[in-house]
């Protein structure tokens, strides 16, 4: 497999009119997906050693709450025999670690929904698939969307290119997403970025939430 510079690669993606800037409304909601325990147990297949991705989240999550912006947070909670996610569950047998009894699919604790916050419960990859989540946002009046989780190449990847296909302005926040594979992770973000999405820093998302709070 050739490799190719980074640096390259943007540029060429650039000379197909790739990487457009989307700009931020002032209506922004943070998702953060799937904070599962799944991902920070070692003792659990899926075990991602993301734990510096999930104190960003945290992080994230507290800036998000002192801007009075409403959040989103999801879970994948499976039948016992996955029959409820069809081939998503045939193709992906870590998806176990979701079924009813594991403990594994419970969220991680600091990232937990208050209740003034929705839950979103799903089956597949993405927030937005066979949930009422497009609706919650729409009835917001909700025009941007923060978005945080695991994994950065499975359901966020997932979400943010539905959040971009329901009309909303996904900004994945790159500290605040983990993946296992580093390779992987990164790969998923610059195309995200060139395809669907802006991708901000922890930083960066933090500014945008002061400027948002200033206007409340």
């Amino acid at each position: 497999m050739t490799i190719v510079d980074r640096a390259e690669q943007a540029a060429d993606y650039a000379r197909a009119g790739f990487g457009q800037e989307l700009q931020p409304g002032s209506r922004p909601a943070l998702i953060v997906v799937d904070p599962a325990r799944a991902y920070i147990d070692p003792d659990c297949p899926l075990y991602a050693g993301v734990e510096e991705n999930v104190e960003a989240m945290r992080t994230l999550l507290t800036s998000a709450r002192e801007a009075g912006i409403p959040v989103v947070i999801t879970e994948v909670r499976l039948r016992a025999d996955g029959a409820d996610a069809g081939v998503f569950f045939k193709k992906s047998g870590t998806l176990v670690a979701f079924c009813e009894g594991s403990p594994y699919g419970e969220l991680i604790e600091g990232l937990e929904p208050t209740c003034a916050e929705m839950l979103v419960t799903k089956k597949y990859p993405s927030a937005f698939f066979g949930t009422t989540l497009n609706s919650h946002l729409t009835s917001l009046g909700i025009d941007t969307v923060l978005i945080a989780g695991l994994s950065t190449s499975g359901c966020v990847r997932a979400t943010t290119l539905d959040a971009m296909q329901h009309g909303f302005v996904p900004i994945v926040v790159e500290d605040a997403v983990g993946d296992r594979n580093p390779s992987i992770h990164s790969s998923n973000l610059f195309d995200m970025q060139q395809k669907m999405s802006e991708v901000w820093s922890l930083g960066r998302a933090q500014e945008y939430l002061e400027t948002i709070s200033a206007r409340n």
